[in-house]
Order: C-alpha cells, then sequence, then structure tokens
C-alpha cells in the first residue's frame, strides 16, 4: 500500500503552520515595536484582533461552501494566495500613516507626545490602516480549515481522521512556537539595519512564505481516485468506511449537496457551533495575548532572551501533548471498541479538564514567570487536543460534500466568540490598568486582577461546550445528503 495520504498531512500541517506564523507577527511585535510608534493602547490592538475575528467569522460561512464549490485545490490556492498578500500588506500600514498624517518618518511619529491630539490620530489613521490588512488576512485564512478538513476526510477512513488532523493542527502549534523564536529577531534585525521599525520585513518575509507553499500544492494535490501516487490497495484503505466502494480509481458518485441553510437544521451542526463558539476565543486569547503578558507582568519584552524562551516553552507543551490528543480516540475505537463518535467525545471530555490549570496562572506567577508559561501551555495543549478531535466529528456525522460548509459554519461561531474575548480583553486591562489598585479580583489588583479574570473564564469554557455538546448530540447519528 502506498502512503500518499500522508504527504498531504505534510501539505497540511506546513499550511497551518504558516497561517499561525502569519497570524502571529502582530502579537509579537506590537507591543515592543509598533504601539510606540503608533501610541496604541491595550484597546488599540484588542480593537485590531477583535475585528480581525469577525470578519474571520463571516468569511467562514461562506468559506468552507466556497471550497466544496470551487473543489479543494483551487479553494485553497485561493485562501492562501489572498492570506499571504494580506500578511505582507502589513508592512505598508506605517508608509501609508506617515503619508496621511503628513509626517516625514517613523521617528517623528514616535516622537509625537503621548495623548496628545496628534497622537490620538496617529493611532486613530495607523489602527485603521492594520484593519484592512487585517480584513483582507481574515478573508484569506477563513479559507485553510475548511480546505483541510475536507482533504482528510477525502483521504483518510473515520479512525484515522484525528490522528491525521491532529497532526496538521500542530502545525498552529508549531507556528506558534516558530514564530516567537524568529519574528522578533527579525524584526529587530531589520531595526538595527536601519530598515524602517524593523516589524515590516518581519510581516513581508513571513507572509512570502505562503506562495512558497502554492507551488507544491499545484504539483501535489489530487483527489485519491485521481491521483497517480495513490494506488489500488492505498484507495480501498481510505474508503473501508463506505461498504459500496469497489477498491477501484474510479471516482465514487457525487454526493447531493446540503444547502448552507438547511445545515442549521440540524442538532449536529449546533453542536459543533457550540463547540467552537466557547473554546476557539480562548486559542486566540493565548495566542494574541500572551507575549503582551509576559511584557505587561513580569517586563519580558518579546524580543528579550527570557520572553523567548517563555513563549517558546508555552508551544513546545502545546505541540508535544496536542499530538497526542488525535491518537487517543483511535486507541479508545481499536482496543476498547467504540464508535468513532464515542470514542472522540469520551477524549474531548478528558481534554476539557486541561484548560483547567489556568486558573493558577495567576496566583502561581507571583513566585515566577515560569509557572504561567508552562500551565498556558497545558491548557493550550488541552485545546489543540479538543479542536483536532472537534474537528473530526463532522466527518463523523455529515457527508463529504458538507464537510467544509460545516466547518465553515463552526469557524463563524469561533470567530465570534473569539471577537468577544479579544475586544472583551483589550477593554478589560484599559480599565483595569487605570484603577490601578482600585480595583481587585480575588486578591489581585489593577491589570494582573483583569488577566486573572480572563483566564478564569478560559479555563471553564471547555466542560461548559462538551456538556452542551452531548446534550445536543447524546449519540452518534449520520446525516444523510
Amino acid at each position: 500500500m502506498t502512503n500518499w495520504r500522508w504527504w498531504m498531512v505534510v501539505l497540511l500541517f506546513v499550511a497551518t503552520t504558516v497561517n499561525y506564523m502569519d497570524r502571529q507577527v502582530l502579537s509579537l511585535t506590537w507591543k515592543d515595536f509598533i504601539a510606540p510608534e503608533f501610541h496604541w493602547t491595550d484597546n488599540d490592538y484588542g480593537t485590531i484582533t477583535a475585528l480581525f475575528s469577525i470578519v474571520y467569522a463571516i468569511c467562514m460561512l461562506f468559506a468552507g461552501k466556497f471550497v466544496d464549490w470551487m473543489g479543494t485545490k483551487k479553494g485553497y490556492l485561493w485562501s492562501i494566495g489572498i492570506w499571504s498578500t494580506g500578511a505582507c500588506m502589513h508592512a505598508a500600514c506605517g508608509w501609508a500613516t506617515m503619508h496621511i498624517e503628513g509626517f516625514g518618518s517613523a521617528g517623528a511619529l514616535a516622537a509625537v507626545e503621548s495623548g496628545s491630539a496628534a497622537a490620538l490620530a496617529i493611532a486613530s489613521t495607523s489602527v485603521w490602516l492594520f484593519i484592512a490588512a487585517r480584513c483582507i488576512l481574515a478573508l484569506g485564512e477563513a479559507g485553510n480549515f475548511p480546505a483541510a478538513i475536507k482533504v482528510t476526510a477525502e483521504y483518510f477512513p473515520k479512525k484515522d481522521r484525528a490522528f491525521a488532523t491532529s497532526i496538521f493542527n500542530a502545525g498552529a502549534s508549531v507556528g506558534a512556537l516558530v514564530a516567537p523564536a524568529t519574528i522578533p529577531l527579525l524584526a529587530q534585525f531589520f531595526k538595527d539595519k536601519g530598515v524602517g521599525g524593523g516589524w515590516e520585513m518581519a510581516f513581508i518575509i513571513i507572509g512570502a512564505l505562503g506562495y512558497v507553499w502554492m507551488a507544491f500544492w499545484v504539483f501535489m494535490y489530487e483527489k485519491p481516485g485521481k491521483s497517480s501516487h495513490v494506488n489500488e490497495a492505498e484507495l480501498k484503505y481510505i474508503h473501508q468506511d463506505d461498504e459500496t466502494e469497489n477498491a477501484s480509481k474510479e471516482n465514487v458518485s457525487e454526493e447531493k449537496q446540503i444547502s448552507l441553510w438547511k445545515c442549521f437544521t440540524y442538532r449536529q451542526t449546533w453542536s459543533f457551533i457550540t463547540g467552537k463558539f466557547f473554546t476557539d476565543g480562548v486559542w486566540w486569547f493565548f495566542l494574541f495575548w500572551a507575549p503582551a503578558y509576559f511584557s505587561d507582568q513580569f517586563g519580558y519584552k518579546s524580543s528579550s532572551g527570557m520572553g523567548m524562551a517563555l513563549i517558546i516553552t508555552l508551544y513546545a507543551i502545546v505541540t508535544v501533548i496536542s499530538i497526542f490528543g488525535g491518537y487517543l480516540p483511535k486507541i479508545f475505537v481499536d482496543k476498547k471498541g467504540m464508535n468513532p463518535y464515542s470514542g472522540r467525545m469520551l477524549a474531548m471530555l478528558i481534554f476539557a479538564f486541561f484548560p483547567l490549570v489556568a486558573l493558577f496562572a495567576q496566583p502561581l506567577g507571583v513566585h515566577s514567570a515560569w509557572w504561567p508559561a508552562l500551565l498556558i501551555g497545558l491548557a493550550g495543549a488541552g485545546h489543540q487536543a479538543w479542536s483536532a478531535n472537534l474537528f473530526s466529528t463532522i466527518g463523523d456525522m455529515f457527508p463529504k460534500s458538507a464537510i467544509a460548509t460545516i466547518t465553515g459554519i463552526g469557524g463563524m461561531a469561533g470567530g465570534i466568540g473569539s471577537f468577544l474575548i479579544q475586544k472583551g480583553a483589550g477593554m478589560l486591562f484599559t480599565y483595569t490598568d487605570s484603577l490601578g489598585k482600585s480595583f481587585s479580583f480575588l486578591g489581585f489588583e489593577g491589570k494582573q486582577g483583569g488577566y486573572f479574570i480572563v483566564f478564569c473564564c478560559c479555563g471553564l469554557a471547555y466542560l461548559i461546550a462538551w456538556s452542551i455538546m452531548k446534550a445536543l448530540v447524546p449519540k452518534y447519528k449520520k446525516i444523510e445528503a
């Protein structure tokens, strides 16, 4: 049997890694490189990340349907091409702000007195320019997971999908792991060389990686029934769940499409929506705010050795543990004889307890910054393992023709949840910072108390989501087109 399906996983892994690196450039440069230049507050940054999330959510609703309509190969190409362009466009925001506000250099922008009318104008203009670039990034990135989940459904039987998904989904962790080890150094290097503020080249270099990936995708991907790299034995293995599959290289008959609005009539769709709405924002909060957290609370800038070590450690834990998360339901299915859906739900319940450790990040952080790094890493690992299994429940319950559509609907729900937590966190941190010691939450004052509130919400989200999902779909039930 050939193993071409695993090369597809490699491509999906690389695409997801690039996807998350493109997202991370802003979170790793805004606090120490961009904010001083444009006079941003936490609320400004929260607005940018929140609007990215809501645009991503809206685009996700239609991205899945677009991939189903366009086809996996062309749909993925359009997706990564658009988001790579959007990523590179961030680099022009500083130049555009200077010209709009009438300043001759980035240094002149930074030299404006903080709190002045000019500083507020610079902040407002730059925020809207970054939002515009972020919207294009969101438009393209919305297609990544619908396309990737569709590929796993095309190339893997149900029992292997969570494991395959956990591998490519680990690209999110690896991207978040590689980013802090490279992006701040890139920004600092070009800043020292006098190339703008340094952060511009970080956006361009990381954004350009997507164009390289597109070349590999064009030459490597075909549906398994058409691929010259997939032999009869592998095709039979891929289609083992289909009793009518004859193990030939002829395409199976096309399934009927389920309309976008009809998808909303199924409890299974609302189960997936619930899982994404409650938990996606938690991951995005850690992704977007962890560098600022270590800078705010402990004074470790993202470009410092200690700052990079903390973030790298956090995502190393996420990467290593999360891959096992996709393998756990395979054990339940093969060893315990459970059906794939039941095995996945049991695995998700186990991983729903992991984020609870985030409740101890702030209390133990008074002793060392390493405690939050370790505990947030465990919480993030729980999320990624949860996410891999959550994505795979779509293939359990829906026909292949609807997988990208359902993924997009769930992604929309996750984006809305992320919008709420990103904007809420930015407003909360600015508010609690302004109050200082007059604000207290469970013994923590000012912005520290604000972080503790968000950590508590993040820790409890998964058990709430699992309980609602189980109530909506207590037992496995397949939707027929």
